[in-house]
């Protein structure tokens, strides 16, 4: 049975034979074989840019936020330059060599481990050049067949529940970066976490923005319109530049993007901050031990947090076969690889595969041309930065939330719950991610769940060897700061 989202994007796309391809374009990214067109592969590319396009603002604003041992901070145009530079050339490389849609970026959660546990114990250089040795890593367990072989030990149930988990992810996403959802602050005296919207109203012309582009784009996705998701952003940003326009709303009210038309166009970037690294200075300042612990904090993060999410696009784009298995796997994995140590190369922190690649999915991308899109805009942005701030957050989330239910929608019928060393594992997967905010988290708890549930359950053997390396290095992960403190090195 189709998901929603296949249903959409194949609508018009005749069963049976494969087609033949129309040009060299089609051929070479196999646009017709995946029964997609270059109209969608287009439009996919966009809604993935304006997804993830706050990631060009967000990356300074954390990294630049840290100093490093000397207390020296990185300049934030820069910043901005290595961010949008690095996010347009792995995208691209991803798109033309893995023939995928999944877009790449800085980070989250690895950009401030960088800043906050990284740059405070060495300087700037050194910290990346930390994150340049997980890059390395993570190719030679790619060249070393390792890394395809721990995604092939995940069970079905898991990999399923990784999908449900980032669909649930992402909507979280959406609705806190909108303002939908916020975070009630220690003063409140509340044991609820989040609330809606300030004070448990929406309050304000930037929440009414996500509120009518949400159901826009339901509306439109279930009339199966084309263009569903973009043409959503697209229409509510006109919206939003309106409203700002008219109502003259301070620029905090929108948060990182704001709905205006800037002064000016160009602006010229600084690639300072490009190859400025040191790979063995880290190891020089905190010793072997604390270095190899450091990078591997960076190693495991981007392992996991790229699979869940090659896992998740493979699952709702339709591309995984049966074993969970995407075309070029090894070639994604590695150019995975090749993306952290890139970021690491050009000061902006490790780039891995971005989660909201899945909105781009949503609008029917199924090949690497969407990301040839994607990463083309984002090297646009290298001179035309003023205008990645022109759509809100408030215009894009929506599309994460909508692309949340179609990945929910596909997944969770899939899952055997009456097997409970199963379906266990598979809820803490799933609840885990948007409650700790993390992908790898919660890949870990299932993980760790799973190989507890079938140890057991006196079924320890049917677990692959593989997976019980994995749930050692988890394990390792999550008791890091006790073993640090034993160690000494905290």
């Amino acid at each position: 049975m189709p998901t929603p989202a296949t249903t959409q994007a194949d609508a018009d796309s005749p069963s049976g034979a494969t087609p033949e391809p129309k040009n060299g374009l089609d051929r070479f990214f196999q646009i017709s074989e995946r029964r997609s067109t270059v109209a969608r592969e287009v439009r996919g590319g966009l809604a993935t840019f304006f997804a993830m396009a706050y990631i060009v603002i967000l990356n300074p604003i954390i990294l630049a936020g840290g100093q490093d041992m000397n207390g020296h901070h990185l300049d934030n145009a820069q910043l901005v330059t290595a961010t949008a530079l690095m996010a347009g050339l792995t995208t691209v490389l991803m798109g033309v060599i893995g023939n995928v849609p999944i877009a790449l970026a800085a980070g989250l959660g690895i950009n401030a481990l960088v800043s906050l546990q990284l740059a405070p114990k060495m300087t700037w250089p050194d910290a990346m050049g930390m994150v340049v040795w997980a890059g390395i890593v993570l190719m030679i367990l790619v060249a070393s067949g390792l890394r395809q072989r721990v995604m092939d030990a995940i069970p079905n149930g898991l990999r399923r529940a990784i999908a449900i988990g980032i669909g649930l992810f992402i909507t979280l996403i959406g609705l806190v970066d909108s303002g939908f959802v916020s975070r009630n602050p220690d003063s409140a005296h509340t044991t609820v976490p989040l609330g809606l919207g300030t004070g448990g109203q929406l309050q304000g012309w930037p929440v009414l923005v996500f509120v009518l582009g949400l159901a826009l784009m339901f509306v439109l996705t279930v009339r199966k319109t084309k263009g569903a998701i973009l043409i959503g952003i697209v229409a509510m940003t006109i919206v939003a530049i309106i409203i700002n326009t008219i109502a003259g709303l301070p620029d905090s009210a929108w948060g990182l993007a704001v709905p205006k038309i800037p002064h000016a166009l160009v602006g010229t970037p600084d690639f300072g901050l490009v190859g400025q690294i040191s790979l063995f200075g880290g190891f020089q300042k905190v010793g072997i031990l604390t270095g190899c612990l450091f990078v591997f904090t960076v190693l495991l993060s981007g392992f996991f947090d790229a699979m869940g999410t090659i896992i998740g696009v493979g699952e709702e784009s339709g591309l995984a076969d049966k074993d969970g298995q995407m075309p070029r796997m090894g070639r994604i994995l590695m150019l995975d690889g090749i993306g952290v140590a890139g970021g690491g190369l050009g000061s902006c922190s490790a780039n891995t595969c971005f989660v909201e690649s899945t909105a781009g999915v949503g609008e029917g991308a199924r090949t690497g041309l969407a990301n040839v899109v994607t990463g083309g805009l984002f090297l646009l942005t290298l001179i035309f930065n003023p205008l990645a701030t022109v759509v809100p957050s408030q215009a894009a989330t929506p599309a994460l939330v909508v692309v949340g239910f179609l990945i929910m929608a596909s997944n969770v019928r899939e899952i055997d719950w009456s097997d409970f060393t199963v379906g266990i594992p598979a809820f803490l997967t799933i609840v885990s991610m948007p409650f700790t905010y993390s992908i790898t988290t919660g890949i870990g708890v299932g993980v760790l769940a799973f190989i507890l549930l079938r140890a057991a359950t006196g079924r320890f053997k049917e677990v692959p060897w593989l997976l019980d390396v994995v749930g050692l290095c988890f394990l390792v992960y999550f008791l890091l700061n006790p073993i640090e403190q034993a160690l000494g090195l905290k």
